[in-house]
């Protein structure tokens, strides 16, 4: 570690970078987590809870410029931050970093989207901060040892939302610095038993990441001041038992957390894909790529602590079939479906599901443990009432960097989450300007010719 703080170092990296100075694999990569945060929210927006919610915060709003996305309204740029990165999180198909120790996409996109419609700013300038708020975030979650109990989301996200919205705002280092110190101390307590309970509280997590983002830039623009390090307070203190500034800087501008994220296909919790997979892996061995649900006795899962802890049988909503390996399994050997059809409310009632999802045991492998996050084990045992057993494997989940989707699946998805919402012409417009955002020269007018 140079003999710089970290936190001026942070700032001066936030502050001086160029979009020039990031290699052409990241920006690709931040170009793709705009393009798939987008129809992922549009989605998870038309929720009824959603829907409701939107009505109830924009019935006495003032009219702004960032879209309400999935709503087909506007709002300013808080408020759209807000709405945006909850609905995000509903359906659990945002993208998400292992090192980062959870989602920094979708707690970071909203608020830039925002700002950048607010503001006017350039197509770069947009994709910039969003990279740069994202990196600066994972790299503080990476360098923290935060709490299991924690979630995620609403903790390290307001850090990125801040730098992010800073950044498109012209903020000097000095400024810079004094908008993290406070930006880390604004964050939530949050619960990660809100994922094992199914708690839709959690979702506004993110969307509180992109509302006090903002706030706290309003702070340090006013003049308010933070501590001299609230990241050190917060994540080596209050959230966390300790934090490595040297870890935080190692490799700034030249190793990006970002490119080491992934992507989802199915909507559900992220260690509840790697048991998908070796489902799947289990099922290339069967004929014609299928088995019988009723003809199972069991099914036995082993994989490392994060996954195994999604274990829960008594299922009752669809969003908390999202966060449970045995219902996942279950629905779709059962079923037969693939998508948001697999864990819909349909699912949850089908009796036959339910009662797979019980024969289904999920348990801790701690060398598995060891391995991860550069290996995500997980094996699925079916045992049959014949007495015959079909295996399966994952090493690594599908969408890691290291096993990645193919970019036609992710096109795919940003179609058939965007299409129902937008229709074919708006939805080809939007992915096209995404997947060439620097050639937008003001992100706020383009803005205006869409309605989303």
């Amino acid at each position: 570690m140079s003999a710089q703080h970290y936190l001026d170092e942070l700032s001066d990296f936030i502050c001086n970078t160029q979009i020039d100075d990031v290699d052409a694999q990241v920006r690709a990569y931040g170009r793709r987590v705009i393009a798939d945060s987008i129809p992922v929210i549009a989605a998870g927006m038309q929720v009824a809870e959603m829907r409701a919610l939107v009505a109830a915060q924009l019935q006495h709003a003032a009219p702004g410029r960032a879209w309400v996305i999935g709503s087909g309204r506007r709002a300013g740029a808080q408020r759209a931050a807000l709405l945006n990165g909850t609905a995000g999180t509903w359906l659990e198909l945002d993208e998400g970093n292992q090192y980062a120790k959870g989602h920094p996409g979708i707690q970071v996109v909203p608020a830039a989207l925002a700002v950048a419609q607010e503001l006017g700013s350039a197509g770069s300038e947009l994709l910039l901060a969003v990279m740069l708020g994202y990196e600066v975030s994972a790299r503080i979650s990476r360098a923290a040892n935060i709490s299991l109990k924690v979630h995620p989301h609403g903790t390290y996200g307001v850090i990125g939302a801040a730098v992010a919205a800073g950044r498109l705002h012209g903020l000097a280092p000095a400024q810079m610095r004094n908008l993290i110190s406070m930006a880390a101390t604004l964050g939530l307590a949050t619960s990660r038993n809100t994922l094992l309970e199914g708690s839709t509280v959690r979702n506004i997590y993110a969307g509180h990441s992109g509302f006090m983002g903002q706030v706290a830039l309003d702070m340090a623009r006013a003049g308010f001041t933070g501590e001299a390090d609230g990241v050190a307070s917060v994540y080596a203190g209050v959230l966390s038992d300790r934090c490595d500034p040297a870890v935080a800087v190692a490799g700034l501008g030249s190793q990006w957390l970002m490119a080491m994220g992934y992507f989802k296909l199915h909507p559900a919790g992220r260690y509840v894909h790697s048991a998908i997979d070796a489902l799947d892996d289990a099922l290339s061995r069967a004929p014609q790529g299928r088995i019988d649900a009723a003809s199972i006795e069991r099914i036995e899962v082993t994989a490392y602590k994060l996954a195994a802890m999604l274990d829960g049988t008594q299922i009752t909503t669809s969003f908390g079939a999202r966060f449970s390996i045995p219902f996942a399994l279950a629905s779709l050997l059962q079923r037969g479906r693939r998508g948001l059809a697999a864990f819909d409310d349909e699912a949850v009632a089908d009796p036959a599901v339910q009662s797979l999802a019980r024969r289904v045991s999920v348990r801790e492998d701690v060398s598995y443990t060891a391995a991860y996050p550069e290996r995500n084990l997980c094996d699925v045992r079916i045992r049959m009432r014949d007495g015959s057993t079909l295996a399966g494997h994952c090493e690594l989940t599908k969408g890691e960097p290291g096993n990645p989707h193919k970019e036609a699946e992710l096109e795919e998805k940003f179609f058939e989450l965007g299409r129902p919402v937008w229709g074919e012409a708006v939805t080809r417009q939007l992915y096209d300007a995404c997947m060439d955002l620097e050639r937008i020269d003001d992100f706020g007018r383009f803005s205006e010719s869409l309605t989303l």
